[in-house]
């Protein structure tokens, strides 16, 4: 008890003597004052030493003081608050002072405005946190002290920055960085805390009161940051991390993009000025592109040239356009690319780097979890567990709404190098090896999902124009090959995780068109290393699948080694089969008719040597298509002919199927040479077969149905008979639509264009713009048909105003 008056004792005697005097036990005021009985009794007994002021006024108001007497008990917890120690006087505040801001910073303008709107919304009860995390090189330090000097004026009582050294092995402890924070704040050494928690606390007292802005970098995860972010006041508190700190709540996020590549160059041009950048514009260019417009990569290449200023960026292009010297060359003084990346992958545990380096031998943009277990050796759920963490310590990149990921172009080099590095060329060829088996078998499974042999498991097939778009014509001969499907699910039984495997061809689509890349890999590497069966099968399984995509340029080669695979296995009929699918791919998908003539040529020499009708037939067809594209009409002509005798020879469904094609191509063929007439009874001849039936082939008969549809609706168009060729090309239109058979559909669209131009239809102007965007997706050549065809319906009717917007 203190024996003096209450002006003459500390803050703790003072409080316990007024309390006393009005007659208030602890419980009492402290409900008053709406503070705790604990901190009540830590106050009086000295514990607490200097209460925060709004405290002191709470506690005024409840022991009914006057004026006087308040300013007093103020005034006493005030000489108990923390003050600057003597030694560092008015410096104190300037321990933990901001690093140098970045002159030549460029960019992330919208990020700042944010952060700027986020500064002025800071309150005594509304302490702001933001989160900038993602991958190395990033810039998130170069972005947070630019910010934070930006935003500085708003933070009149502090700014503190603390290095949390996140990718050192021993990062810095919570407890040290609490005692620096402390100490920043004028806490004396001895009147510091031991314990965390008690460190945390006062810090989180001195900080209420005061509006600071707190960069806390290079954290390395939410445990290290949580103790250190103020808990009340109008403070702001930046954090950067190579994790993402998923675990904080309650934070804003700042995420930081890759620049543009106007922003990448605008960065180069600030380092090394704006005179060399525009004496070589096209290798500044080239240059952001190498560096993958990652900002660390740029402001290195920057900096290498500015220590060179004779250089020509010519040639540090050249040197970087070689992927295995790109890190190499990527390095000035200090700053070096590899190191930022390695820094990172040091962190990671065993199998998350070995994930890491297998995932960097994947083939395309991106990578499924699949592809990672198989390359990495790991079961499903670990690759997913390994690609997540990956993807938290900004390594990895997942899509936004598939279970797929991606590398940035500079860490992949990076993983590849320690591929090569730590498993060496036998752990490469095992995990490659391995994991084309298994795509092909699966590759291999989910196209039979549309292959018309295994009617109950496709939907649609056809494959193939032979003169023009949207003619099926890829079916060729029937399987040689056992694939040993099952009735009731004729891919399952093939593939090598029938559990996780497509149950549909719905989901065998969405498969084969997210791993194009990863099976066209397998299938390279299969036949580069002799597996000429395997190619053959997953080749052959796909025939029909391919009408889906008739825009892949892929086709080409899918079906150049298939064929090649064949000869060396000495099987002239196979042979022939898949030089007639290179002619098809030769014609449709790339549009190379003089390459489609010669692999048409080869197949029909192949077919006569093994008496093959079926092929004979279709070489012939397959011929007539490039022979018309080349102009050469009256051969095209010819080979209809010969090709339609010679399919009607045969009985097959095959045949049939066939015949169908070479009759909607023969009457194709005479539209376009001004015999209207009878290209539309040839098309109502194979309108008639389709009525009719082919046995076994209920569902893709629909499919020839709707091409000889639309090439009735293109002859009557041709004859001007425009009311009666509408409905014809919307039934095939919606025909395709339904089998997803865009290849087909947009031309099909273009040609009902037409048509409801002629006719002056409300719906003109919709279908061409419909049309001409649809085809170029597809780089079909009629997409400069379309585009003309708007335009010059634009002009001629009223209220078009913004076509083609």
């Amino acid at each position: 008890m203190c024996d003096s008056t209450p002006a003459t004792c500390d803050f703790g005697q003072r409080l316990r003597r007024l309390r006393s005097d009005a007659g208030l036990s602890q419980e009492a005021l402290a409900h008053a004052a709406g503070v705790s009985v604990r901190a009540l009794a830590d106050m009086e007994r000295g514990r607490t030493r200097g209460p925060q002021r709004r405290t002191v006024q709470a506690l005024s108001e409840a022991l009914g003081l006057t004026d006087d007497a308040a300013a007093e008990l103020e005034k006493a917890a005030a000489e108990g608050r923390p003050r600057p120690r003597a030694d560092l006087g008015p410096a104190a505040p300037t321990a933990l002072a901001l690093p140098r801001d970045i002159q030549d910073f460029t960019a992330r303008g919208p990020a700042l405005a944010r952060l700027l709107d986020l500064a002025r919304d800071t309150g005594p009860d509304r302490p702001a946190v933001s989160v900038i995390a993602g991958q190395p090189g990033l810039g998130k330090t170069a972005f947070a002290v630019h910010a934070a000097h930006r935003l500085a004026p708003h933070f009149p009582d502090g700014r503190f920055a603390l290095d949390l050294h996140g990718m050192d092995p021993e990062p810095t402890t919570p407890r040290d960085a609490l005692a620096r924070l402390l100490g920043a704040m004028g806490v004396a050494d001895a009147s510091i805390p031991a314990g965390t928690d008690d460190r945390a606390g006062l810090w989180r007292s001195l900080a209420a009161e005061r509006r600071i802005l707190l960069l806390l970098d290079n954290a390395v995860d939410e445990a290290q940051v949580n103790p250190l972010i103020p808990g009340r006041g109008p403070s702001l508190t930046l954090v950067t991390s190579r994790q993402a700190l998923a675990g904080l709540e309650s934070v804003h996020r700042t995420d930081l993009a890759l620049l543009r590549r106007e922003e990448a160059v605008e960065l180069l041009t600030r380092i090394i000025g704006p005179e060399r950048v525009a004496a070589e514009a096209q290798a500044a260019r080239d240059l952001a592109d190498l560096c993958g417009h990652l900002p660390l990569a740029v402001r290195i290449a920057g900096q290498r040239l500015l220590s060179r200023p004779h250089e020509r960026l010519g040639k540090l292009v050249a040197r970087l356009a070689a992927e295995g010297r790109r890190l190499d060359g990527l390095q000035a003084g200090s700053l070096r690319i590899r190191a930022a990346f390695a820094l990172s992958y040091r962190q990671l545990p065993p199998d998350s780097r070995k994930f890491l380096r297998r995932a960097a031998l994947a083939a395309g943009a991106d990578f499924s979890p699949e592809t990672g277990a198989l390359l990495s050796g790991l079961s499903y759920d670990d690759a997913v567990a390994r690609a997540e963490e990956l993807t938290d310590a900004g390594l990895l990149q997942s899509d936004a709404t598939t279970e797929r990921y991606r590398f940035h172009d500079l860490l992949r080099l990076y993983a590849a190098e320690q591929a090569d590095a730590e498993d060496g060329p036998a752990a490469r060829d095992t995990a490659l090896d391995r994991t084309e088996h298994w795509m092909l078998r699966r590759a291999t499974a989910a196209a039979l999902y549309f292959d018309v042999e295994h009617e109950q498991g496709a939907r649609t097939g056809a494959g193939g124009a032979v003169v023009e778009e949207g003619v099926p014509g890829n079916e060729g001969a029937s399987s040689p090959y056992d694939f040993r499907a099952t009735p009731d699910a004729p891919a399952l039984t093939l593939d090598p995780d029938p559990d996780g495997a497509p149950a549909d061809q719905e989901e065998a689509r969405v498969w084969l068109e997210a791993e194009r890349a990863q099976w066209l890999a397998a299938l390279r590497r299969a036949h580069e290393n002799g597996r000429y069966r395997q190619v053959l099968d997953a080749a052959r399984a796909m025939h029909w699948f391919s009408d889906r995509n008739q825009h892949w340029e892929q086709w080409v080669e899918v079906f150049r080694r298939s064929a090649d695979s064949a000869r060396r296995l000495g099987s002239r009929q196979e042979e022939a089969v898949h030089l007639n699918y290179l002619a098809w791919a030769y014609n449709l998908c790339v549009h190379d008719p003089q390459a489609a003539l010669i692999a048409a040529d080869s197949a029909l020499a192949a077919a006569r040597d093994c008496a093959d009708g079926l092929q004979e037939g279709w070489a012939l067809g397959y011929g007539a298509g490039a022979l018309h594209r080349l102009g050469r009409m009256d051969e095209a002509f010819g080979r209809l002919r010969e090709a339609a005798r010679c399919l009607a020879a045969q009985e097959s469904p095959q045949a049939r199927l066939a015949e169908l094609t070479i009759l909607n191509s023969l009457g194709t063929l005479l539209r376009h040479t001004g015999r209207v007439e009878e290209a539309l009874e040839t098309h109502r001849r194979s309108e008639r077969i389709c009525r009719a039936g082919v046995p076994g082939r209920t569902e893709v008969i629909a499919l020839y149905h709707a091409v000889s549809r639309q090439g009735i609706g293109n002859d009557l168009a041709a004859l001007e008979r425009w009311s009666e060729a509408e409905k014809p090309l919307r039934q095939a239109l919606a025909a395709f639509e339904s089998a997803r058979m865009t290849a087909w559909a947009e031309p099909t669209r273009l040609d009902l264009g037409h048509v409801l131009a002629a006719l002056g239809h409300p719906d003109a102007h919709d279908t061409f713009r419909a049309a001409r965007d649809g085809l170029a997706d597809l780089r079909n050549p009629r997409q400069s048909e379309a585009a003309k065809a708007l335009a010059e319906f634009a002009r001629t009717t009223e209220g078009t105003a913004g076509v083609g917007k």
